[in-house]
Parts: structure tokens; sequence; C-alpha cells
């Protein structure tokens, strides 16, 4: 038999329904997560929400299971990046299957993780050990939601065995990831009428200027090559999104653009932002002041996740190759959760179904042999946390 035929079907059904929320970050997850608190409480399982300051958001936590010590958390985010743009071949949250694929926005990245997660429950029946479900808000927008989930899961639950974060990773233990730092940088000049740039300050070409300067850190970044596990093996800078000015024949007043440091562990991204802050602040802002005194730089920090790294022969590792039966590592150089459950002292591993290839892009999708290996991985969870305790 071959093992696309081995999934559980509910998987790819509880899949499908998740899907079908728009969980993208600027919105709310809340109809996904009454979702599944109510399939878990027809299973007989209790469930936690902890929300978003603005109530507008919520984590999850539930427990199969005794509440002692040895357990196994599951831990996926429930939102999705948006598909603004993106050219799709169908309705991104009316999921279909063609050619053993199973397409939608999320697919991958990361409900069919959480699906399968929902559809083993049934099978909890005799556990030894506990098996909790950990499921968060904004990862995508830098891990915003998970630190308070953490700290409530610490509070509820015995320490356990494992975190197993379920990003795609084709059911390859992973060993490490990269850190993350999201800022805004707004630039403000001062505007004239476009005949009159030698009075005026632009706020779009300081922008382009320092966006300019963060390229040129880039190049230095590549030097430094503090790690061949990861691809590329250095620390990256990237400006995503730029805004600013009023027409074509004014001196823009307002600029802002959004970027992000990648840091690979090892590798302080605050260093990075400093050399910026000096440049800004040394070189760029008293030309800018020379010309208009109300003229500003300023930097925010939006939200910072840590890079995570652990030994490959930890226990969760070892624990999570076992299940998996997948006895290779390796590193990847998205950021995710995994640094967050490290730093709160959890043993963690990232392993899930799907590549990362397929994420965020039109048309996403995960393979049912993808299912397939998650249900297995289920099932042999099931097995281990229903042995006797050792």
């Amino acid at each position: 038999m071959k093992a696309v035929d081995l999934h559980n079907p509910d998987s790819i059904e509880l899949t499908r329904h998740l899907v079908s929320f728009d969980t993208v970050s600027r919105g709310t997850n809340l109809p996904l997560i009454e979702f599944v608190e109510n399939w878990l409480r027809d299973l007989g399982v209790d469930s936690v929400r902890i929300h978003s300051d603005d109530g507008r958001k919520a984590n999850l936590i539930a427990t199969v299971g005794p509440m002692v010590e040895g357990g196994i958390v599951l831990s996926g985010h429930t939102d999705v990046v948006p598909v603004d743009g993106q050219a799709w071949s169908s309705d991104p949250f009316t999921p279909w299957i063609e050619h053993g694929r199973l397409y939608g926005r999320g697919t991958c990245d990361m409900k069919a993780f959480i699906g399968a997660v929902l559809a083993a429950i049934p099978k909890m029946q005799r556990l030894k050990r506990p098996v909790h479900l950990a499921l968060s808000y904004d990862e995508e927008i830098g891990c915003l939601g998970a630190p308070r989930m953490i700290e409530k899961l610490k509070d509820l639950v015995p320490p356990p065995r494992a975190v197993v974060v379920g990003e795609p990773t084709s059911m390859q233990s992973v060993t490490g990831h990269k850190g993350l730092v999201t800022l805004q940088t707004t630039v403000i000049g001062y505007e004239t009428h476009s005949s009159q740039t030698n009075r005026g300050v632009s706020a779009v070409m300081t922008a382009a200027r320092l966006v300019n300067y963060l390229d040129g850190l880039t190049a230095h970044l590549h030097a430094e090559s503090l790690s061949d596990s990861y691809e590329p093996p250095y620390s990256t800078i990237n400006v995503g999104v730029i805004r600013g000015g009023t027409a074509i024949n004014i001196v823009a007043r307002e600029c802002e653009f959004a970027w992000d440091i990648r840091n690979v562990y090892g590798s302080d991204g605050a260093s990075i932002l400093a050399q910026f802050d000096a440049f800004c602040r040394d070189e760029v802002l008293p030309e800018m002041r020379r010309r208009h005194a109300q003229t500003s730089i300023r930097t925010e920090i939006l939200s910072t996740a840590p890079a995570f790294e652990v030994n490959p022969d930890s226990p969760a590792v070892e624990l999570a190759q076992r299940l998996s039966g997948i006895p290779s590592t390796r590193k990847v150089s998205f950021a995710a959760e995994a640094g967050l459950f490290a730093a709160a002292a959890m043993p963690t591993v990232i392993c899930g179904p799907g590549s990362i290839d397929q994420a965020h892009q039109p048309n996403e999708y995960i393979s049912l042999e993808q299912i397939a290996a998650v249900d297995r991985f289920l099932e042999n969870v099931i097995h281990f946390q229903s042995q006797v305790a050792v």
C-alpha cells in the first residue's frame, strides 16, 4: 500500500475546515479557536483561551491524558500570511485536492499539522503521559502571541518531555532557526513644491538613502558567514514595504519602510540596529536639519524572536527522530516559535509536515504523502505516551 493511502481521512477534512477560516494576521482567529474548542469539548477535552490585549485573537491550550510530567507539547500557529496580489487559481480559503496535493492558504504553514493533531485526539484514550496542544496567534507577524501562551503553559502543565513545533520540515527534525527582529523606520522631511527641492527635505529620497545603507550592511554580513548550516549561512536584512509621498510634484514630507533582521544563532541583531541608528544620527539627520529643524528619523522595533539552536543529540531531537523515523537533522533560515519555547527552558524541536518551499506562495499546498507522514508520527506519539512512564 502506498504511503498516501495511509492518512487519516479526518486529518484532511479537518485541515480543509481549518483552512476555510480566514485567519490572516491582520484579522481575527476567534472563529477558528471556537471551532477547535467545540471539537475538543465534544471529545471531553477542556481547553483554555489566552486572549490578546484587544480581545480579537486568542491562543489555546488543551491537555489530553493525566496531568503528570513527561508530556509532549504539539504546538502550531493559527494565523496565515495574506493572499493579496497573489495569482491563485482558485479561492485560497476554499481548499481543493488535485494531483495528490491539498491546496489552500495555510495548508502547509501550518494548518495540516493542527488538523492532523485534532484528528488524532479521539485515539488518545489510554495515555499514561499527556499530550498538550498549544495553538498561538500572530506568529507570522513576529511571534507576538506565543510569549503569553508559553507563560500560561508553564503555569498550567507539569514540565514536558518535549515541545514539537510543527512547522513544515518534511518531518525532518530541525535543530536550529534564525532569530527575527521586525522594525519600522519613519522619516519626516519638509514638503515644498518640487521645483524648490533646495528648500525642502525629501522623506522619500532620504528613506531611499537609508535603504541603500541597509543593503550595504547586508554585504558586510555576507562576509561574516557564521554558520554553514543555514541557507544563506549569514544574517540577513530585508526591506519588505515602503510607503511615502503625496504627489509627484511635492517634495515628500513623510516616508516609512518596514524591514527585518534575521540573525543566525550567535549573531546579534541589536548590533546591526546600532550601526543603522548611528548612521541616521551622525550622518543623515544633521544634513536634514541644516535645511529644516523639524525633520526626524525614528525607528521602532515591532517584534523580536530569539534564534534557536539545540544539540542534535538532545532528548527532544532524539524523540522526534524516533517518532518520525527520519534520523537526519538540519537547520532552517525562517524564524519560528521554537526559540521562545527553548528560552523558557522547555526541550524543543521543530518537526512538521510539508515543505517551507510551498509556504507563503500562491497555490500553497501540502502533499497527501506528507499528511500521511504526520499521521504516522502522531500514531507513534500516542503509542509512546501510552507506555508506562520511564
